[in-house]
């Protein structure tokens, strides 16, 4: 792509030194220096940073139609990316705290990721070969999203989430998806203590679930071809069709529906707060109900 601007080789560390350009490549360059200063590319549009170090605070705010690729952006660089619409972001490592808000349209792909409160209340995602580490509220009220081949290790992510699609990924992640609506997981490793709580129309399909009490107060529940481990006490006040291979170890205070199981270690229905006729338990090895 032809560019109308170029920045090459350079450094800037004063504040806004990049405002509002249009057009431009912004390549080999550093974003550092003694003035410490805020906000390099506020307001750019059409432009394209390459192969660049970021190490000051919110470079990327209200930007519009951009490619981040090659760039490393440090801790320093927090909240880089806020209130941003059509941006891809390539072969990356983003450090900063609170890297992703409000921003639409956003791509992000073989990067590395370490940031706690990542990538809150967006829309219209694509994420694809990322790994983040060690981040916190992750895809906090995420609305519309496909993500794919994700390795994720954190706490309380994709809460409040709405239309979310996720498949090939490994998450090892506490309090996951609580008060989801419309969220599909597929082919994965889901390891979590107290999975999906509250949630609404939650999927999994061809997973492998590990963690202490999960599906607790869910709403449409449909577990398919599933195996459970160290699962217990699961789909407390839950409406569910599951149907899982293998083991669980205790499932308690079924609300409704039916899960079926290869064996289920202990079942708890305590009669004051359920409606056994409401609910089926299956367990294949021995028939139980």
């Amino acid at each position: 792509m032809n560019f109308e601007q170029n920045f090459e080789n350079q450094t800037f560390d004063e504040e806004r030194a990049l405002y509002g350009i249009k057009n431009a490549l912004v390549k080999n360059c550093s974003f550092d220096g003694p003035a410490d200063g805020e906000s390099a590319l506020k307001e750019a549009s059409d432009f394209e940073v390459k192969d660049c170090y970021m190490n000051l605070r919110y470079p990327f705010w209200h930007v519009t139609n951009a490619k981040i690729s090659g760039s490393e952006l440090t801790e320093n660089c927090r909240a880089a990316l806020w209130y941003d619409k059509n941006v891809e972001i390539d072969s990356c490592k983003l450090n900063g705290i609170k890297a992703l808000r409000e921003c639409e349209g956003i791509t992000l792909k073989n990067s590395s990721v370490s940031s706690p409160e990542f990538i809150w209340k967006c829309k219209n995602l694509l994420v694809e070969n990322v790994e983040i580490n060690e981040s916190e509220y992750p895809f906090f009220e995420v609305e519309n999203a496909k993500i794919t081949n994700l390795k994720m290790k954190g706490k309380y992510s994709f809460q409040y989430d709405k239309n979310i699609e996720i498949c090939d990924s490994d998450l090892d992640t506490k309090d996951a998806f609580w008060h989801t609506k419309n969220v599909t997981v597929r082919n994965s490793t889901v390891k979590s203590e107290y999975l999906g709580w509250y949630s609404e129309n939650l999927t999994l399909i061809n997973c492998r679930i590990i963690g202490t009490q999960p599906f607790c107060y869910c709403k449409n529940l449909v577990l398919e071809n599933c195996t459970m481990e160290g699962c217990d006490l699961a789909f407390e006040r839950s409406s569910v069709q599951a149907d899982v291979k293998g083991k669980i170890d205790s499932v308690k205070n079924l609300f409704s529906g039916s899960v079926t199981a290869d064996e289920i270690g202990d079942i708890i229905m305590e009669e004051n707060i359920i409606d056994r006729a409401k609910s089926k338990i299956i367990c294949r090895k021995r028939q139980r109900s």
